[in-house]
This record gives C-alpha cells, sequence and structure tokens, in this order.
C-alpha cells in the first residue's frame, strides 16, 4: 500500500475541481465558470487495493488586485510546499497565457515533483495537442505530461497511474470509506453556494458566502436552515428574484443535490443576508465556524 499527497494547481477556470470529482469518482469540489470558485482547500480521496492518494484541490492561482485573491493565492502557495506530488493543470483548449507563466514562475521554486495535465482536450484536435505538449515542454522540465479531459473523463485513470510512482508513504490515512475532508454542513453550504452561482450568472461576485446555520437529522429525514451572506443590498435583492423566484430556484436546486449527498429528504430553509460592515461578517461567520477569505 502507497499513498501521499498530491495538490492541484492552476489558473483559475483550468478544470482543477472538476478534475478533482472525477478522479475520486464523486463530487467533493462545486464547479463554476466564475473565477476563484473554489475558495478553500478542499480534500478528495482516491482509494484502490495499492494506493490511497490524497488530492489537494486549491484556488486558482492569479495576480490579485483586492484582499481575496490574496489570500487565496497564499492557500494555493501552501499547498504546493505541503505535498508530495503538483499536478499544473493548463487549459489545452486556450492559448498559453500570462496566468499560466506566473503559476509556472511559482512551480520553479519547488523541488516537488511536477506533472503537467493539459486539460480540457475533448475541444482540440490530436494535432493540437501535440502542439501543446511541444510548446510546454519548452518552459519546464515537467516530471510527466498528460493529456485528458476531466469532463468528458477521457484519459482520467492515466493519472492514477502515473502517480503510483511517485508515492512516497506507506500508511492509510483515511479509512476506505472516507472520500472528503470535508463535513457535511460545510459540502452542504458549498452546494447552496454553487447554485447562487449558476442562478445568478455574472451578476452576483465570487465574494457571496454561505453557511448552514442549523442541520437537524431525523430518522427519514433532515432540516436544514442556511444563510447566503452578501454585503450589498443590491445583491440580496438580485439573489431573491421577483417575487422570490431566484432565490426558490436556488432553493430547489440545492435541495434536490444535497438529498443526493445525505440520501434523505431534505427541507431546506433559504435566507439572504446583507451583512456591510466586515468585522460583522467576520464574527458572523466565525460563529458558525467558517471562516472569512475577504479579510
Amino acid at each position: 500500500m502507497k499513498s501521499g499527497f498530491v495538490s492541484l494547481v492552476g489558473r483559475p477556470n483550468v478544470g482543477k475541481s472538476t478534475l478533482l470529482n472525477s478522479l475520486v469518482g464523486r463530487k467533493v469540489a462545486i464547479t463554476s465558470n466564475k473565477p476563484q470558485t473554489t475558495r478553500n482547500i478542499i480534500q478528495g480521496i482516491y482509494n484502490d487495493d495499492e494506493c490511497q492518494i490524497i488530492f489537494v484541490d486549491t484556488p486558482g492561482i492569479h495576480k490579485p488586485n483586492h484582499k481575496l485573491g490574496k489570500v487565496l493565492n497564499r492557500q494555493a502557495y501552501y499547498s504546493i510546499d505541503d505535498v508530495d506530488v503538483v499536478l499544473f493543470l493548463v487549459d489545452g483548449s486556450d492559448s498559453l497565457g500570462p496566468g499560466d507563466k506566473f503559476v509556472l514562475e511559482k512551480l520553479k521554486e519547488t523541488n516537488k515533483p511536477v506533472i503537467l495535465i493539459i486539460n480540457k482536450i475533448d475541444k482540440i484536435s490530436k494535432e493540437q495537442i501535440l502542439l501543446k505538449i511541444s510548446e510546454y515542454k519548452d518552459l519546464y522540465d515537467f516530471t510527466e505530461i498528460i493529456p485528458l479531459s476531466a469532463l468528458k473523463s477521457n484519459n482520467v485513470d492515466t493519472v492514477v497511474s502515473v502517480l503510483k510512482k511517485y508515492l512516497p508513504d506507506s500508511i492509510k490515512y483515511y479509512d476506505d470509506t472516507i472520500y472528503t475532508n470535508a463535513s457535511e454542513q460545510f459540502m452542504i453550504s458549498e452546494i447552496i453556494r454553487e447554485k447562487v452561482f449558476n442562478e445568478t450568472e455574472e451578476e452576483v461576485p465570487h465574494s457571496v458566502t454561505c453557511i448552514v446555520e442549523k442541520l437537524e437529522f431525523s430518522r427519514t429525514s433532515v432540516n436544514v436552515i442556511a444563510s447566503i451572506i452578501v454585503d450589498r443590498d443590491s445583491l440580496k435583492r438580485i439573489i431573491i428574484g421577483k417575487q422570490g423566484s431566484k432565490i426558490k430556484q436556488i432553493g430547489v436546486s440545492a435541495r434536490n443535490e444535497i438529498e443526493e449527498l445525505l440520501g434523505k429528504k431534505v427541507y431546506l430553509d433559504l435566507y439572504v443576508k446583507t451583512i456591510k460592515k466586515w468585522r460583522d461578517r467576520e464574527k458572523y461567520l466565525q460563529e458558525f465556524g467558517y471562516y472569512d477569505f475577504e479579510k
């Protein structure tokens, strides 16, 4: 039995969370087309008869222009330093840009094996894949290069096969039944946050926060009381929608997925709250065990 920790890094929107979900075989991280959707270091755990791999999903590394961006970058840098192998994801359907080069400069500071993952190959031809491999090989001495499609689960199994060669430990960190380190409360809050993003498109910024204020289990059902926290009344009005239409749709979508997660009927009460002062917001979030990433 071999084991180890593997970090997924890259600029925003290259598919790190989608790949994590595909590797683990179930949803452990929310996905969205909004940059910096991932705000926490989330672990997804892969198990088979030969190994246990703890994958660490990180916020997208980028040149920050606000406090949230700086905090997210610090988390991603920490994950690079504290793992055994780094998976560097790039979007194969997009041109090599300053964002990818910015991440590569950070990777040059590590002495860990770095495996290049060229994602979204379902959008490009075989000739374009070869050109991408050649382009990136000239920029960094990657330990391995793997082209794949995380969304289509195309060639994802190769990642696990290759990683087995670089796992340094001989200890099982988690039981086989555990697939993530995230609590049920956290996963529920993330599901709600994902639905806010999906239902509001570009209208609501990624700084929106969701928390579970109450979680009560009975034999056949679960009662959930949750709040969506924003810092402006205008955002609150957008999320609620005309005659409550938007918040209703968010609630329906979230409830369906929470029921899949918990395997029980879910009764969800969803509220939208405006907390304008950062100190008040931080105090409120910490009361429920959530870290305020905007401070």
